[in-house]
């Protein structure tokens, strides 16, 4: 099974235009967050996800932790599958989403932070259709909750990714240079990235290229993950 790849903070539908056809399988898209790059407003998310191909996946990125600002926050924008980018109130959270909207995927963030974050994956990872390891850190008083280019400990992402149950994503710092090096080591089912692609906040052309190359030539040992789609 070939790696994922999800390009984030996609800001316009030129953006989304130029990701796909480059060859990304996945469009993040942001909505308001406390810091970090990439926020756009809740109508230029349905915008974008009404615009692109059937076959590409949106994710809406949201930092709200209630299953009824969840919801809501969805149903406005039309995309496919809900990233999670904070812990949400409590596990019933999940039972909700599923049973309101079960066409929508979920996705969980967890933010990779030390060795506790393989007990909140495994915690996390029965409710959930997938999980996404990212570097941001949400004890912050102002949260840092993704785009921090940031890499972590990638032997805990390994750790999570073999023992989930559900496909994981890999996140935080990656770029055409450690790409390669990222899903040899940790095996993800799929890679996402935002800052590194970017240049003057702008999607660069030329680093997307590059990335998506030396992701499609890993070799992933990815054949018993669960699919997501």
């Amino acid at each position: 099974m070939s790696i994922k790849i999800k390009i984030c903070c996609i800001s316009s539908k030129e953006e989304s235009d130029l990701a796909i056809r480059c060859g990304a399988d996945i469009l993040g898209l942001v909505g308001p967050m406390p810091s970090g790059p990439g926020p756009i407003e809740i109508s230029l998310i349905k915008e974008i996800a009404d615009h692109v191909p059937g076959d590409i996946l949106t994710f809406l990125l949201t930092c709200v932790t209630s299953a009824e600002e969840i919801i809501e926050i969805q149903k406005k924008t039309n995309t496919k599958v809900l990233q999670l980018v904070d812990a949400v109130d409590n596990l019933e959270v999940y039972s909700t989403l599923r049973e309101q909207i079960p066409q929508i995927k979920i996705v969980q963030v967890i933010h990779v932070t030390g060795p506790g974050s393989i007990e909140e994956a495994l915690l996390v990872a029965p409710h959930v259709h997938g999980l996404l390891l990212d570097s941001g850190n949400p004890k912050l008083a102002v949260k840092e909750l993704g785009g921090t280019g940031r890499v972590h400990d990638w032997e805990i992402s390994r750790t999570i990714v073999k023992q989930a149950g559900v496909p994981v994503f890999l996140a935080g710092g990656l770029n055409p240079q450690n790409v390669y090096d990222a899903i040899d080591h940790v095996q993800p089912y799929g890679v996402d990235v935002c800052s590194g692609l970017r240049k003057n906040g702008r999607l660069d052309e030329d680093l997307l290229k590059d990335f998506i190359f030396k992701a499609r030539n890993s070799v992933p040992d990815n054949s018993s993950s669960p699919e997501l789609f």
